[in-house]
Formats: structure tokens, C-alpha cells, sequence
């Protein structure tokens, strides 16, 4: 009784995390981002760069964007045209722009972002679990056959072949559950890790990085009853993030260095 409890609780969160991965639509950005038909108009019709560049600056003043393309210039998308808010992008298969993109996953045939990272967490971690229960409790059927305590030749092969499914895919799930809570630990996408984030000082891998607990809570949110179920709990809407540099302006005493090495945080402080 104890078993098939615990296999159907594993079971019906494995599907209802799977399940708000699939169909939790990535977020878009807002209307305010989007260029007005005058604008539009005015950047389409304008030949020279550097005015183009102009325009979308003088857009972008009146928005809450400090990430910039790697020549310094406002992240602008020609396929939506609209203004790139802060880690969002353009995904070529859903051929939207995504709010806090981490990647497309063809797991779940879905975008994963601001909207269900968190679900697509929750999804990796049960999947582990159900993978490593299935596993453990075949392992010992597994060493009854290998003792010769059991003979049957059908059920031998089900359950070895059910032995290296479960323990093939949690070994696959492990490494890439392990790898996404590292970019949590570190407040970074899977894009932003491959590719650092550049503000008006630079590149910094480490511009939304604001000490473990906070990143935690930028996903999971503050309400800890909630970090184990999928529902929704993220902070924010998804356009603006916390930025280390503008902790450290509004706070002089974070600027020192020390006090970011122990909060976790590799690297120098802005």
C-alpha cells in the first residue's frame, strides 16, 4: 500500500508538472514595447544606421530596458518589431519573442520561459524521482533473477529491460537537472550561460546574480508552500529583474567585494 501511494503521488505530479510545461504559453512582451505605427514608419523609412540606432534609444528611454546588443545598441527585434525587454528573445520556432527565454524544449514542444520555468523544473525534478523509485524498486527483482531465485524467462526480460530504461533515463535527467539548479543557484537562462548579458558597462555574466536566497525566490517565489507544486509563483511579470548594479547604487555597503563572495557571486561587482 505504502508503494502504490507513493508511486501515485510521484505519477500525478510527474503528469501535472509535464503537463503545465506543455501548455503554459510563453509570455510576449507587453503593448508598451511594441512600436507605434508613426514610429515604425519613421525607423523603416530611415536609410543611415546610426539615426535607426537614434530612434530606437529615444523609444527605449521611456522603458525599463538596460541590456544592449554587443555593439552597445538597444536589442530590437525586425520580426516582431518591438523593443526587447531585459532577457527576453526571439525564438525562431514559436516565432515569438519571449519573455526571460531559457530555451526551446523539444520535450514539451513548447518554449520555456518566464511563464512555466518553473513548472519545467518541478517536471525534471519528479521525472528524477520517478525515474530513481521505478529503479529501486525493480533492482530487487533484478538480483532475485541474478541469484537464480526466480526463472522466468519473460518476466527476466521486462524487468531488465525496465531496470536500464529507469536508470538510463534518471542518470540523462540528473545531469540536466543539476546543470539547470546551478543556473538558478545563479540567476542565469540557459542563453544568458552561453552568452553573457551586456549592459551600458559591458558584458556581465553575473548583472541579475543577487546572492542564492534571492535567486531562488526570482523563480519559486517567497511563499515556500508553494515551491514544490506547479503553480505559478515567480516574481515579477517577466519584463523587469533585479539588477546587481542597481542593488549596489542604491546600497553602497553591497559594493564591496567581500560581502559578494559570500553571498556566492564570482566575479567583480560593477
Amino acid at each position: 500500500v505504502v508503494y502504490l501511494t507513493i508511486f501515485h503521488i510521484l505519477f500525478v505530479l510527474f503528469v501535472w508538472t509535464y503537463w503545465k510545461s506543455i501548455f503554459t504559453l510563453p509570455v510576449q512582451p507587453g503593448k508598451k514595447y511594441h512600436m507605434s505605427y508613426a514610429d515604425q514608419e519613421r525607423y523603416e523609412n530611415e536609410e543611415r544606421p546610426e539615426v535607426q540606432r537614434q530612434i530606437l534609444a529615444e523609444i527605449a528611454r521611456k522603458l525599463p530596458v538596460y541590456t544592449r546588443t554587443g555593439s552597445g545598441g538597444i536589442r530590437f527585434c525586425d520580426r516582431c518589431q518591438l523593443i526587447k525587454p531585459d532577457r527576453c528573445h526571439h525564438c525562431s520556432v514559436c516565432a515569438v519573442c519571449v519573455l526571460k527565454m531559457d530555451h526551446h524544449c523539444p520535450w514539451v514542444n513548447n518554449c520555456i520561459g518566464f511563464s512555466n520555468y518553473k513548472f519545467f523544473l518541478l517536471f525534471l525534478a519528479y521525472s528524477l524521482l520517478y525515474c530513481l523509485y521505478i529503479a529501486a524498486t525493480v533492482f530487487k527483482y533484478f538480483i532475485k533473477y541474478w541469484t537464480g531465485e526466480l526463472t522466468n524467462g519473460r518476466s527476466k526480460f521486462h524487468v531488465l529491460f525496465l531496470l536500464f530504461v529507469a536508470v538510463m533515463f534518471f542518470v540523462s535527467l540528473m545531469f540536466l537537472f543539476g546543470y539547470h539548479c546551478w543556473l538558478v543557484s545563479r540567476n542565469r537562462s540557459t542563453l544568458e550561460a552561453f552568452s553573457a548579458p551586456v549592459f551600458q558597462n559591458g558584458p556581465d555574466k553575473n548583472g541579475f546574480n543577487l546572492g542564492f536566497v534571492k535567486n531562488l525566490q526570482q523563480v519559486f517565489g517567497e511563499e515556500k508552500k508553494l515551491w514544490l507544486l506547479p503553480i505559478a509563483s515567480s516574481q515579477g511579470d517577466g519584463h523587469f529583474f533585479p539588477m546587481r548594479a542597481l542593488c549596489e547604487a542604491q546600497n553602497p555597503l553591497l559594493a564591496n567585494e567581500e560581502q559578494w563572495e559570500d553571498d556566492g557571486i564570482d566575479g567583480e561587482p560593477h
